[in-house]
């Protein structure tokens, strides 16, 4: 089950549950959209692997399954990767 981690690993941008600007990955390292495409083309600084729209859990489903609340958080943030 995907963790639906809080924030932007670059910038640290909250991304709740239902945003539709969080991108993952296979490890579901996260981003916001403005983040995973201007600072790094699409492509996750962590595996290289690609980043795609996070899938939203419905809202009835967050109570039995709640998002994570660790934040992760780049060092040095997008400035690290560019």
């Amino acid at each position: 089950m995907l963790r639906l981690r809080p924030n932007c690993e670059c910038c640290d941008k909250d991304l709740p549950p239902d945003s539709p600007e969080a991108m993952i990955c296979t490890f579901e390292c996260t981003f916001c959209a403005s983040c995973a495409e201007a600072a790094l083309g699409g492509i996750c600084p962590n595996c290289g692997g690609n980043l795609c729209p996070r899938p939203i859990r419905p809202a009835q489903l967050l109570v039995k399954y709640p998002a994570c609340v660790e934040r992760v958080r780049k060092q040095g943030g997008c400035d690290a990767v560019a």
